[in-house]
């Protein structure tokens, strides 16, 4: 699973989440990619639930990149305790999609097997996603 090396902070705020990317939004590597439409958190199980499926689906042939990654510390609570006492610990980690997002690339491989590979990926993941291509 990703996780970050080393965080600045071990527990962050919330934040707030709106708007669309700005960054990150076109195809950088690949020729054919998937993007989320959907504000959303993806935790690094469904990033790594995803990349597996589009491995097992590409058979070795072409190349993929992961252009999102989970920095993002989400804590909780355990079970049964009272309120107060501070923020819980560092459950997992995060990364935060805006629509426009480019989740996943891929090049090497026929326009065909990646449209399957990618609407695969989709359904492990809790956004609404699209097929992408350079024009």
């Amino acid at each position: 699973m990703l996780l970050p090396k080393k965080v600045k902070h071990r527990k962050w705020q919330k934040g707030t989440h709106r708007g669309k990317a700005c960054r990150g939004n076109k195809l950088s590597f690949g020729q054919f990619g998937l993007k989320g439409l959907e504000i959303s958190r993806i935790t690094s199980r469904q990033i790594e639930a995803a990349r597996r499926t589009l491995t097992r689906h590409l058979k070795k042939e072409g190349k993929i990149w992961i252009r999102i990654f989970p920095d993002k510390p989400i804590t909780s609570k355990g079970t049964e305790v009272p309120m107060g006492a501070g923020k819980g610990d560092v459950s997992h980690f995060v990364a935060i999609v805006k629509p426009g997002t480019i989740l996943f690339e891929v090049d090497g491989v026929s326009e065909k097997i990646a449209q399957e590979g990618l609407k695969k990926v989709s359904y492990k993941l809790p956004i609404k996603t699209k097929f992408v291509k350079i024009n």
